[in-house]
């Protein structure tokens, strides 16, 4: 989230090279490379080749739902397994505490669909305008 939240902040119309991510993210290049893959597969982000190339986001920001980047990436928020396969255990119908693990997940489901990428990038650069503003005497 932190990289997608990067390139839209330093794209500026263009792309971004990985090594600039990894360094302001404070992550491993090769780690980097492991994120992006999958996103560039399923649309949200796109390599550019070349003396000027890089990853560049491959929609706008506020078509890409944090729902999505976390289904790619990490499949289900499901907190155990049983939510998203009742056919796991034999008690999942009558499962009382099955039911609270799928209402956490559901809660957490209508969290990340309600953001978008546009939705961090404002709250993030909200954050920095509120940092510079304070000082001390």
């Amino acid at each position: 989230m932190r990289a997608l939240v990067d390139i839209a902040l330093h794209s500026n119309g263009g792309p971004v090279l990985l090594k600039d991510i990894a360094r302001r993210q404070e992550i491993s290049p090769q780690y980097l490379e492991h994120l992006v893959a999958p996103l560039i597969r399923a649309g949200m982000l796109r390599s550019i080749r070349g003396a000027k190339g890089g990853i560049a986001l491959a929609k706008p920001p506020e078509e890409i739902r944090l729902s999505r980047v976390i289904e790619v990436l990490e499949g289900s928020v499901a907190p155990v397994e049983c939510v998203d396969n009742a056919g796991l255990c034999a008690r999942s119908e009558g499962c009382v505490t099955r039911d609270v693990w799928s209402d956490i997940k559901a809660a957490i489901m209508e969290v990340l669909e309600s953001l978008t990428l546009r939705d961090l990038v404002d709250r993030q650069r909200a954050k920095v305008t509120s940092r510079s503003e304070t000082y001390s005497i």
